[in-house]
């Protein structure tokens, strides 16, 4: 398991980084920053105007953890591109899923998970 991110009584809360504006969407790593605080890095073809990379962010990251779009919100830094994320649910199924995508990232079966179109 990773300190990556934190259960709620709700669900779980996950810190992200947003990369707008790139060439693909998808999860392209984990990092931490000086602080050690550590955050799943995302990449998303949608501009960050008017909520358009948030949008692909949390579309992304439901159908990678296979739960519904209106279980995750941006809860801080909407305008950023460091966010708080809260995705509502069963916290242990989430925290399996967003394991699962570290273990793969880390073990190298994946260069990041790609949306698939």
């Amino acid at each position: 398991m990773t300190d990556l991110f934190t259960a709620t009584p709700g669900g779980i809360r996950l810190s992200v980084r947003v990369t707008p504006g790139g060439g693909r969407n998808a999860i392209s790593g984990m990092a931490a920053d000086a602080d050690g605080n550590k955050f799943l890095r995302v990449v998303v073809t949608a501009a960050p105007e008017n909520g358009k990379a948030n949008a692909a962010v949390v579309k992304l990251l439901a159908k990678t953890w296979k739960v519904p779009k209106s279980a995750i919100r941006v809860a801080a830094g909407a305008t950023g591109r460091r966010k708080t994320l809260e995705i509502t649910g069963d916290a242990r199924q989430v925290a399996e899923r967003i394991n699962a995508t570290v273990d793969e990232m880390m073990d190298g079966t994946t260069d990041g998970m790609m949306e698939r179109q």
